[in-house]
């Protein structure tokens, strides 16, 4: 680590460096572009010299530049999707500044709040990006009913969300693993609190929090490679985001259907600057929810004479408490007319109170009898088990983020640098997940039946000695497992400086850019679990007895939330300690990996009228420190052996991307580049478990990253005050994608040899293709009161496929779909805005997708399509102040895991979740 960082900071000297000669230059442009009310700066305008036909875009802050402007009188036009174009008179003189301020629109072409704000927001954005991108602002993720930053990425086109329990956790974009997207929080990169993944769940950030979202799709050489989705780009508010100080509140009540509970949500973010060249802004938020979750999990399907069955159904009752506190404060500086500087941070802290009630049926034998939709079972033919069970788990993630940085612009030169420091992590201790109660049922005159005819609810029906099947006392304790500690930690420390000096010809604008970035990561898991299998003394379920809040059947006795653990503190000297199971769970899982990436680029930029393109090449070199633990026993002890591997290894990234507008508000562009995704840190890390059956499971610190091609084209048509037509087409060849092997025969790792094994191996190469389409527009031009209309419709079709080999075997290539690749998404939004009222209806499709690769394609978990509606309505008592309604899965869609066995669906997992609804007041001052 200490040679990267002599490395940056020797390259980081020569740029400084460049800057000592003294240059002579001709005159500079300055200004900033406003909306009508002066409130605002409007990013993405785009900026013209008509005589000159150079061109620039609007800064977050609305403020623009020309540098090297030879003495003279020129017309400077500036346009914004949602404004008639605007145009003023300068003159320029040999070596001095000149300010040109432009405002855009009268009163009613251009708002500050509201729908056709953020749409303006949005298309002008997209319409200014070098790539394939899209913009969510600040307005437009306010006006949904969305709970996170995960939940408000889903109106983009080709993104699709993966939930957890009814709540968006992971983005999938373009149908790809959510494993192959980058985020990051103002510039710098965000790790990710859980172990096992390298992608971030953004369920962690408050909506509230944000300025605006960006979903890059394409490359340029001065963004880091490693994506192949999308870079998903937060930004939280800045001072100089607007013209006028802003402070905001909001309160409001959250209320599930299932959980029959009132919550609180608020917030609170403002905006001001204390001199004309230092201004604060930020905001806290809190949000504590609770709502439950009615779940089935079926297991181990098998056929028998003709009956389908599965050998073991769960039938899960979630009680969840969640609460999500977060706050950002930025500090603007601008200490000279060349120089800029800034201080963002971010904290955000989510936390889960879970507690889960089950009850297992395992089936030891084939059905006695049955039909098609359904399987009889008795114990006189073979032993029935019950488990009832109830996880009491408190989880807790925070993400932290400090980013130092600022820019220099001085004549043709402008120098942009960044220090920045991101944590990420995961604490759980003191969790009992689970208690178990278990009966066992031979012979005891108990029959089940289970009922399939409806696929994704199975039932199951006791006959027979009910008596002693619902007898709590019946169920002994069997099992505990403490987690004394499960501590996932990440933190990146990165270092980032750009130096770029423009050319200005004739017709357009030539720069050269180049640039260093160091990034220092270093990710690790440490967990104990204590596990506890037997107890000195009588302990059954009817000590520790509760209700349930199943609706799905009954479920019959259920241990209480709190009791299990409170019996376990009040008389853990009684129960008996397993210990080799806890030696083999507190050491298996442990592991700590460094990751070093020292990148550069350089790149060439033409700018005119008509035309940008964007040429260039990255390097990156990443160096890994990994190190795990080998834990081998025999049944009786287990030893534990430190591993460690280090590696290192360079790749080349070329790319071109360009950007052509033939005609006013027609854009083409087009991107081709290279890219890759670095492995899972866990699925590096060289852990390897074994056991007394020879049955192995090992990371494989040798995994190479995934490296892909890709291509990018799209035509956008800006047409009418505030609309887009756009339709794109995208293509990725990926090498070396990763996938889970299961491998039924014997081998040796790590030294040690094994009858059968789960490892992780590379692919071989998986081509994606697809399109998207998306429209938008404000109906301003039809009568009233038609004219408060607005749609906003995207389609994306995605077709993504590779070769994996079935047990690791390179004789037997079997064709997928990617995981997580829906072949069809898409988003309809329908709003209406029109003096005091603002209404929206968001509908959001994502068709079927491959969620886990089993044996064979019969074995695969396949997660079902859905469609989720969501409604909104907005009413304006007076300037500033709004009531607001949100109603949230106004269908009531639930989450079907299945897989195609005997050729039906057999579930594997079904969740209901019911509808969430919130109402409270806004108000800005």
């Amino acid at each position: 680590m200490r040679s990267t960082r002599a490395t940056f900071l020797r390259s980081a000297c020569v740029a400084l460096a460049m800057l000592a000669p003294s240059i002579a230059w001709a005159g500079e442009i300055v200004g900033t572009v406003t909306d009508s009310a002066g409130t605002r700066g409007l990013q993405g305008t785009q900026l013209r010299i008509v005589e000159l036909n150079r061109v620039t875009e609007a800064g977050r802050d609305g403020r623009f530049r020309f540098a090297d402007v030879p003495a003279g009188t020129y017309t400077i036009e500036a346009n914004y999707i949602g404004s008639e174009p605007s145009r003023t008179t300068i003159q320029v003189t040999e070596t001095g500044v000149v300010t040109a301020n432009l405002v855009l629109g009268s009163a009613d072409e251009v708002v500050i709040v509201g729908q056709a704000a953020s749409l303006a927001s949005s298309l002008s954005r997209q319409r200014a990006a070098d790539g394939v991108e899209n913009v969510l602002t600040r307005d437009d993720v306010g006006q949904f009913p969305d709970q996170n930053v995960a939940e408000a990425l889903r109106r983009v086109p080709g993104v699709n969300i993966l939930a957890d329990q009814g709540e968006g956790r992971f983005v999938s974009v373009r149908g790809l693993d959510p494993e192959l997207n980058a985020a990051s929080i103002n510039g710098t990169r965000v790790p990710a609190p859980e172990s096992d993944v390298r992608s971030v769940a953004l369920d962690v950030v408050a909506v509230e929090l944000i300025e605006s979202i960006e979903v890059k799709k394409s490359l340029t050489p001065d963004m880091d490679a490693d994506t192949i989705g999308a870079s998903i780009e937060i930004n939280t508010v800045s001072a100089f985001d607007r013209k006028k100080d802003l402070l905001s509140v909001k309160l409001e009540g959250s209320y599930n259907d299932y959980a029959d509970a009132l919550t609180p949500k608020g917030s609170i973010d403002f905006s001001t600057r204390i001199t004309d060249n230092f201004g604060i802004a930020g905001g806290v938020s809190y949000y504590r929810r609770k709502f439950e979750t009615d779940n089935i999990e079926g297991a181990d399907w098998n056929e028998d004479g003709g009956i389908y069955y599965a050998e073991e159904l769960q039938y899960r009752d979630y009680d969840v408490e969640r609460e999500r506190i977060g706050g950002s404060l930025s500090l603007d500086f601008r200490a000279s007319d060349s120089t800029t500087l800034y201080a963002r941070g971010l904290y955000s802290q989510f936390s889960d109170q879970e507690y889960r009630g089950d009850v297992i049926l395992i089936m030891d034998e084939a059905p006695a009898s049955g039909t098609p939709t359904s399987a009889f079972f008795t114990d006189a033919d073979g032993r029935i088990e019950v488990r009832r069970r109830m996880k009491d788990r408190f989880e807790e993630q925070k993400i932290k983020s400090l980013t130092l940085g600022g820019k220099t612009e001085t004549g043709p030169w402008k120098l942009s640098y960044s220090a920045a420091w991101a944590e990420a992590s995961e604490l759980e201790n003191g969790s009992v997940d689970p208690t178990r109660f278990r009966a066992r049922f031979d012979g005891h005159g108990v029959d089940v039946n289970f009922d399939y005819s409806d696929p994704r609810k199975p039932l199951f029906e006791v006959s027979g000695n009910t008596t002693r099947f619902n007898d709590p006392t019946r169920y002994g304790f069997n099992e505990l497992e403490l987690t004394t500690l499960s501590d996932s930690k990440d933190t990146e420390w990165t270092l980032r400086a750009d130096l770029s000096r423009e050319f200005a010809t004739d017709s357009g604008t030539f720069t050269v850019q180049g640039g260093i970035k160091s990034r220092w990561r270093e990710k690790s898991y440490d967990f104990n679990a204590m596990v506890y299998d037997d107890y000195d003394g009588d302990y059954t379920l009817a000590d520790v007895l509760g209700g349930q809040t199943y609706r799905i059947q009954d479920l019959g006795p259920l241990p209480d939330h709190n009791a299990p653990t409170a019996f376990f503190n009040t008389n853990r000297a009684n129960f008996e300690l397993n210990a080799l199971d806890t030696a083999i769970n507190s050491a298996s899982s442990d592991y700590a990996i460094d990751e070093d990436v020292l990148a550069g680029y350089l790149l060439g930029r033409w700018d005119s009228g008509a035309l940008r393109a964007i040429g260039g090449v990255r390097v990156e070199r990443t160096k890994n420190n990994i190190r795990g633990f080998l834990t081998e026993t025999d049944g009786n002890d287990v030893t534990v052996s430190p591993t460690r591997f280090l590696r290192d290894y360079t790749d080349w990234l070329p790319s071109l991307t360009l950007r052509y507008e033939p005609v006013r508000n027609v854009v083409l562009r087009f991107g081709g580049y290279k890219s890759l995704v670095r492995p899972k840190l866990s699925n590096l890390a060289p852990r390897f478990v074994i056991n007394d059956d020879l049955e192995a499971e090992f990371g494989n610190p040798n995994l190479r990253p995934y490296s892909a091609w890709n291509i990018d084209a799209s035509a956008e048509w800006y047409f009418g005050n505030n609309a887009a037509l756009t339709a794109g087409v995208f293509w990725k060849s990926i090498e070396d994608f990763i996938v889970e092997v299961r491998d039924g025969d014997p081998g040796t790792a790590y030294g040690v040899d094994y009858e059968e094994s789960v490892t992780f191996q590379n692919g071989e190469t998986a081509k994606v293709k697809g399109l998207e389409l998306s429209f938008a527009q404000q109906f301003s031009f039809l009568p009233a009161p038609l004219d408060g209309l607005l749609l906003n419709a995207n389609y994306t079709y995605t077709d993504a496929k590779g070769t994996v080999f079935t047990d690791g075997d390179p004789t037997d290539p079997r064709r997928i779909n990617l995981p997580s690749a829906s072949k069809h998404t898409f988003n309809v939004v329908l709003g209406y805005e029109k003096g005091p009222i603002s209404l929206r209806a968001a509908g959001t499709y994502r068709d079927k997708y491959l969620d886990e690769l089993g044996g064979s394609a019969e074995e695969d978990r396949i997660v079902d399509n859905h469609f989720q509606l969501d409604l909104s309505a907005k009413y304006a008592i007076t300037k500033g102040v709004r009531l607001f309604a949100e109603w949230i899965n106004v269908t009531d869609a639930p989450y079907f895991a299945y897989q195609n066995f005997g050729g039906q669906k057999r579930i594997l997992q079904y969740e209901e979740y019911s509808w969430t609804a919130k109402f409270g007041v806004s108000a800005k001052f």
